[in-house]
């Protein structure tokens, strides 16, 4: 049986709470957004193929969402399949996770995200880069820290 853990050890150090900063810029590096974020990672003890992460998102201005992903594992992969998205991630090295997505609702649009977690397994820095038509049109950097550290 496919176990997420022992196959994709990279995102099982992602275990747990994060919280930092989403910060979106343009091509000519124009902030056009900028929020706090809080993630929580996990797998379901009930299924070794399953993945879960919540998506909290606050700005300044009181707007507030939350978002919820489950994943399952399959072929050194993990895959996404909700109603918002579309995708799937998969490890290239000690310390780096790729995912593709695209959000169901736009067409001719999809996204690659690099996740590099630090040695120590606290630190996280995202680049989220974004692709209409096969250009890119902005990026998100994303910049986070485990939330009550037990490392």
């Amino acid at each position: 049986m496919e176990n997420i853990r022992e196959e994709m050890p990279v995102l099982a150090r992602h275990e747990g709470d994060w919280v930092g900063t989403y910060t979106l810029i343009d091509c000519d590096g124009n902030v056009l957004d900028r929020h706090r974020s809080h993630l929580t990672c996990s797998f379901p003890t009930d299924d070794p193929t399953k993945y879960y992460q919540i998506n909290r998102y606050t700005w300044d201005n009181g707007k507030q969402e939350e978002h919820q992903f489950p994943g399952a594992y399959c072929d050194k992969k993990l895959w996404f399949d909700t109603e918002r998205i579309k995708g799937h991630a998969w490890e290239v090295d000690d310390s780096t996770v790729i995912l593709w997505f695209a959000y169901k609702s736009v067409p001719d649009f999809y996204l690659y995200e690099m996740i590099q977690i630090s040695p120590c397994n606290n630190h996280r820095a995202r680049t989220w880069h974004w692709f209409k038509q096969d250009k890119i049109y902005q990026r998100t950097l994303i910049q986070e820290e485990r939330l009550n550290s037990t490392i």
